[in-house]
């Protein structure tokens, strides 16, 4: 994977959190399950799930480059990740595209905490929520 071409084309298509390309090599690497998408030589989706391998699992890093959106790109990635986790409660955090994540049968659910812990990624002011 060529982490640096990963991170510029995240920061290009505005899907950037501030992690280094060495950071979002680790966050893939520790992940329970990772998916990615080409075109070519070129990423142009990535979505990972994080899960206790028992019953709890989060979807997160979900993202087609906008050229190439509506194709079925993101829900094939999702589904191929779904599949990884069975019997899993599967949570996700977003305000963005909800209609995409209930057609994949995603529910709203109206109760939820979080915190970052210290400074985001150990340097930031945590993202706005």
């Amino acid at each position: 994977m060529d982490w640096p071409a990963l991170k510029g084309a995240l920061a290009a298509d505005d899907f950037d959190n501030g992690r280094t390309d060495h950071e979002l090599a680790i966050s893939f690497k520790r992940s329970f399950a990772s998916v990615f998408a080409r075109d070519d030589q070129a990423v142009v989706g990535t979505a990972r799930v994080i899960a206790d391998g028992v019953c709890n699992a989060y979807l997160l890093d979900v993202w087609t480059a906008a050229s190439h959106r509506r194709q079925g790109i993101g829900a094939s990635m999702v589904r191929a990740l779904l599949d990884t986790v069975p019997g899993h409660h599967v949570a996700l955090f977003t305000s963005d595209h909800t209609d995409f994540y209930r057609d994949l049968g995603f529910a709203e659910e109206r109760v939820g905490m979080s915190l970052v812990a210290g400074k985001w990624l150990g340097r930031f002011d945590p993202p706005a929520p």
